[in-house]
């Protein structure tokens, strides 16, 4: 969701924009952005022997055909997709009607959707360079990296939370949605942590209940320049997207992949980057050992040297590009 706030941030007054997405969060962040928000529910492939994947042709079919009706409607010049299951039903209905598309790949390993819609699209654009030679249309760009995490002062945004400069500050992200796993790891070893750290827990819907002092919990940040601005080192799931905001920030973070319910991508970009010392992992099952592994990044000048060394790039820029060729 992210990297396409990225690119419409650029694209906004330069272009028509409409957006097509799930009745998820992503519509109350789109609506900042005034185009025409389109629900289209595609199913989700569960990847065991479940009665829901059943059902999944007939609410396939239900999509596409709704897909297809607002893509008539609104007679796009190019088709723009973030990868993703909840994409398929728009690239599908663009290449019926013979719209050109673009799709973003942001993870290492690519998903089930990018290798279906591959060869209906112009180029797979991807993050990783070992990525985009895996299609013969593949196109590395980097990933696109939202300007307004950017620029922001470290003392306002401990004042905004009401941090002071005694300790430093533990960021917790656990994904738009937070996560149950990490927000109940850090929850188990409060008493261990708040004398190190200040922490900043962004822990999801309905999640935040009260929190002792020290602690600032929140079910979610549109302001995430300053939650990053305040943050020393953060833990995090090991999404593509906020790796990458991460290494472009220079902020040293301590990645506990997603294991569970998962084509394992998370693993597979976590590791990609503690091979070059960027980072620190920390598997779900260790994470009773979550305490020290923290204090151990907090104090590696390794990971901090790696970080300050590393050259990060922002894809929106390679992206514009790319959508500016297909249109002309």
């Amino acid at each position: 969701m992210t990297p396409n706030l990225a690119v419409m941030q650029e694209l906004r007054g330069k272009c028509r924009l409409a957006y097509m997405g799930t009745s998820g969060i992503e519509r109350s962040l789109v609506s900042a952005f005034g185009c025409p928000y389109y629900c289209v529910e595609c199913p989700k492939l569960v990847r065991s022997l479940s009665p829901k994947n059943l059902t999944l042709p007939f609410a396939l079919r239900a999509a596409q055909k709704n897909a297809l009706r607002i893509l008539e409607r609104e007679k796009p010049d190019l088709v723009f997709a973030k990868g993703g299951y909840a994409s398929y039903p728009a690239v599908w209905a663009a290449a019926k009607m013979h719209v050109p598309v673009l799709t973003h790949e942001s993870d290492l390993t690519p998903g089930l959707c990018t290798r279906m819609v591959a060869r209906r699209c112009m180029h797979v654009l991807t993050s990783f360079p070992e990525t985009a030679g895996l299609f013969k249309n593949g196109v590395c760009v980097g990933s696109p990296i939202r300007r307004e995490i950017f620029g922001r002062e470290r003392a306002a945004a401990r004042r905004k939370y009401g941090f002071d400069d005694d300790m430093p500050v533990l960021l917790v992200l656990g994904g738009g949605s937070g996560s149950r796993t990490l927000n109940e790891a850090v929850e188990a070893h409060l008493a261990e942590l708040l004398p190190r750290f200040h922490i900043l827990q962004l822990c999801g819907k309905g999640n935040a209940g009260k929190a002792p002092a020290g602690c600032v919990r929140l079910e979610f940040e549109r302001d995430m320049g300053s939650a990053y601005a305040c943050a020393d080192i953060v833990l995090s799931r090991a999404g593509s997207n906020t790796i990458f905001e991460l290494l472009a920030l220079k902020k040293p973070a301590l990645l506990v992949p997603l294991e569970h319910c998962s084509r394992g991508d998370q693993l597979k970009n976590a590791r990609y980057f503690e091979e070059k010392g960027l980072c620190a992992v920390l598997p779900e099952k260790k994470l009773g050992e979550l305490p020290a592994a923290l204090l151990r990044l907090y104090g590696s000048a390794t990971v901090r040297d790696a970080l300050s060394a590393y050259v990060s790039g922002n894809g929106t820029e390679r992206i514009l590009q790319e959508i500016q060729a297909a249109v002309s």
